[in-house]
């Protein structure tokens, strides 16, 4: 009787790959690309969004405590709504940098209270919203630089002979403040909760593409 050999190897079971299954996944590949790099866009455009929020309610925050003296960094009865000047406190203490005196000067006036408390405004909401993003990263960097130049970080003793307390001479929280509204206007960051969609479509931002 004679024997055969009858040995099969398992079904779907291949020592080299076949075409078919070259192809599937040379076909999945891109597709699981696009999709990764779809969702990495989307976590930093929410990331982004996130940070123009926050950003956003710090200024707002300012604002209003400056306004109506809630007890943070305004006294109650302090507030502007109260007679309080929002920039005699902070700039009559400048004691340190060559803009000393001219800080001195601007202390308490009323052109420098509306022209600080307004920027703190219109740069919040701007923020809040998703708006006019390169307008408030203008704003709010001549703003930062004021402020940085204000406390002068370079210097490590004040005028009265005392440590400035400074802890590092160029980069401060002021500097980042700028940073990140300058990049959050790069960004595009109102695109995402936010309303830059339906305020490019106004006429008169189309045709200044500077306010958006």
């Amino acid at each position: 009787m004679a024997v055969h050999d009858n040995t099969r190897r398992p079904a779907g079971f291949r020592l080299l790959p076949s075409r078919h299954g070259s192809r599937r996944a040379a076909a999945a590949t891109p597709r699981a690309t696009a999709t990764a790099t779809t969702t990495a866009a989307t976590t930093a455009a929410r990331t982004l969004a996130g940070l123009r929020i926050l950003t956003g309610f710090v200024f707002l925050w300012a604002f209003l405590d400056k306004t109506f003296g809630w007890e943070y960094a305004t006294p109650a009865g302090g507030g502007w709504v109260d007679g309080g000047s929002p920039t005699e406190g902070f700039l009559s203490h400048v004691s340190v940098g060559p803009l000393e005196d001219t800080f001195h000067g601007w202390a308490g006036d009323a052109w420098a209270d509306w022209t600080f408390m307004l920027g703190l405004l219109a740069i919040g909401l701007a923020l809040l919203g998703g708006v006019a993003l390169r307008l408030a990263a203008a704003g709010g960097t001549v703003m930062m630089g004021l402020m940085w130049a204000a406390e002068w970080p370079l210097d490590q003793t004040l005028a009265d002979g005392s440590l400035s307390m400074s802890t590092n001479p160029l980069i401060d929280y002021h500097v980042i403040y700028a940073a990140a509204l300058i990049a959050l206007a790069a960004a595009h960051a109102g695109a995402t909760w936010g309303l830059a969609g339906r305020w490019e479509r106004l006429p008169v931002v189309r045709d200044a593409p500077w306010l958006r």
